[in-house]
């Protein structure tokens, strides 16, 4: 097996090197998104300011009905997509078993050679991203599930002492499960640009351009992020102002 594979890698070298470059943007958008420059956050660390927002407020509102159902439907998302990649899962290992019906597409396409690079190393890789991402998945769903608990932990008196302490308990659980939530989606993204390895190594490198298009535009270039900066929470508002004084050069362009 080790042979074969490396047979592989020394016959068809651009086919895992765009693979490499693949895993390579995977994960630098991802520290990218998580921990970007104080001057351009991300939308993932603009939606944590809220978020602890929310419990602050939380402490204050009666009843707390709304505030349990917007953590139930996070926690509903979470599960239907952890579904979905278990689905996922087991087709691509069904596909794994018999790899036929796929090297017939490429045969009639006339993408690629049959058999360039196996059809199963690279639904592999594929398999890695649905499977990381149905792990996030879990995990998040397990963590609004703690997040809850605090949640209801939280004295009903907002002059207690212990109040605004649980909250913020239950704000930085539900941080920690919306990262994890957003890992998962990003693994989702590189999975479906993986695909494309099966129509050769050039399509994988422009899945890979298009999929990292899509996760930064969606975290530092978006209409929603626009939106989110309008009125941060008190707290963010001196580094809201530093966004917009460093933006208002290109906007004059």
């Amino acid at each position: 097996m080790n042979e074969h594979l490396i047979n592989l890698v020394t016959q068809y070298p651009f086919d895992f090197a765009a693979a490499i470059l693949l895993f390579v943007v995977w994960l630098g958008i991802g520290i990218a998104t998580e921990s970007p420059p104080k001057s351009k956050p991300s939308v993932s660390v603009l939606m944590k300011h809220y978020r602890r927002e929310w419990m602050m407020q939380f402490v204050t509102r009666d009843p707390r009905i709304f505030d349990g159902n917007i953590l139930a439907s996070l926690r509903e998302g979470t599960a239907f997509f952890a579904s979905a990649c278990m689905i996922a899962t087991g087709g691509l290992l069904a596909l794994i078993r018999n790899a036929d019906p796929l090297r017939g597409i490429a045969q009639g396409l006339e993408i690629s050679e049959p058999g360039a690079v196996a059809l199963e190393v690279k639904l592999l890789v594929t398999i890695f991203f649905v499977v990381n991402a149905f792990l996030k998945f879990v995990w998040a769903h397990r963590l609004f599930g703690y997040c809850a608990i605090l949640m209801g932990a939280v004295p009903n008196d907002p002059n207690d002492p212990l109040a605004r302490d649980r909250a913020m308990q239950a704000a930085d659980l539900n941080i920690t499960a919306a990262r994890s939530f957003n890992a998962g989606l990003r693994s989702v993204y590189f999975a479906l640009g993986s695909l494309g390895w099966l129509m050769g190594p050039w399509v994988l490198l422009m899945g890979i351009m298009v999929v990292l298009y899509i996760t930064w535009r969606r975290e530092f270039a978006s209409t929603s992020r626009q939106v989110i900066l309008r009125t941060l929470p008190p707290s963010d508002v001196a580094a809201r102002n530093e966004e917009i004084a460093e933006e208002r050069p290109h906007r004059r362009r």
